[in-house]
């Protein structure tokens, strides 16, 4: 099993969470402005998003070098957005995305990277 990501995850979680915790770190922030409130709601979702966009594009070689990656994880990308807009909610589609992603690479048809 590979671990060397488990760091990654960790740093993505003290990068995030004083974003997400932030009704309870400062106390006072539902007097804000609608719009204020509902940007600062969204920035922890957007760094994870931006964090994990480059977890899909971009591949590493064996000499470390980066390169744009198209494969299946974009059209599994491209399932969990459909998921979440039909139905409204981040698991069913995050679900489906892993689900293709595993399905493509069980049977042959999506190798990894």
């Amino acid at each position: 099993m590979k671990t060397d990501l488990i760091p990654l995850a960790f740093l993505m979680g003290l990068a995030t969470y004083p974003w997400r915790a932030l009704p309870l770190l400062a106390p006072g922030i539902e007097q804000l402005p609608p719009p204020a409130r509902e940007f600062l709601r969204l920035v922890g979702p957007a760094m994870l998003g931006a964090l994990a966009a480059v977890g899909v594009g971009v591949v590493v070689d064996a000499t470390r070098r980066a390169s744009l990656h198209v494969g299946v994880e974009w059209l599994a990308v491209a399932a969990c957005v459909a998921v979440v807009l039909a139905r409204r909610g981040l698991l069913a589609g995050l679900l489906v995305a892993a689900a293709l992603v595993a399905l493509l690479r069980a049977t042959g048809v999506a190798p990894l990277p």
